[in-house]
């Protein structure tokens, strides 16, 4: 089953199958469901060896520089998405990755400012009951890679807690 149909099949809230169905900014949809801002708050934010897996994501060699981030969305003081994302730093344009390894810049906001044009690719979707997220005991995870001129500028993993937080 491809994404969007997976997606469709998923007994959740409407504002969650949105936000996990977009190819464009979560945070800014965010600010548009909650009517707040939408604070990143960076859990951490280290860079690392790639390993075989990233290298070839990324198409860059084993042990090349790595951002590996991990940020929570939180809007009205509502923690509504745990991100993690990869990226290699000698495939980011100067001013993005000077922006990334600032702490707290949320990732659409980054690209918008830098002009910077993207696709996403969706990798996978999946609804679990085996783990909880900000209290709740379902989570949607979706995974995708951010894509620049042919190459993968970024590889994303977003969980969502699906609950009633959502019924906005």
């Amino acid at each position: 089953m491809d994404f969007i149909e997976k997606l469709k099949s998923f007994d959740i809230p409407t504002c969650l199958r949105v936000c996990a169905g977009t190819d464009g900014s979560v945070t800014f949809l965010l600010e548009i469901m909650t009517r707040h801002l939408t604070a990143v708050v960076t859990e951490y934010q280290h860079v690392i060896p790639a390993d075989e897996r990233m290298a070839e994501i990324f198409d860059v060699k084993v042990g090349s520089k790595i951002n590996d981030r991990v940020v929570t969305l939180i809007s009205g003081n509502v923690p509504y998405v745990y991100a993690r994302s990869l990226s290699p730093l000698e495939k980011m344009p100067e001013g993005v990755r000077c922006d990334m390894m600032k702490a707290d810049i949320p990732i659409g906001r980054i690209l918008r400012d830098h002009n910077i044009e993207t696709r996403r690719d969706f990798e996978s979707i999946e609804l679990t009951n085996d783990e909880t997220l900000f209290g709740a005991a379902r989570v949607l995870s979706r995974s995708y890679r951010i894509v620049h001129h042919n190459g993968v500028l970024m590889w994303i993993n977003e969980r969502f807690p699906a609950d009633s937080r959502w019924c906005l």
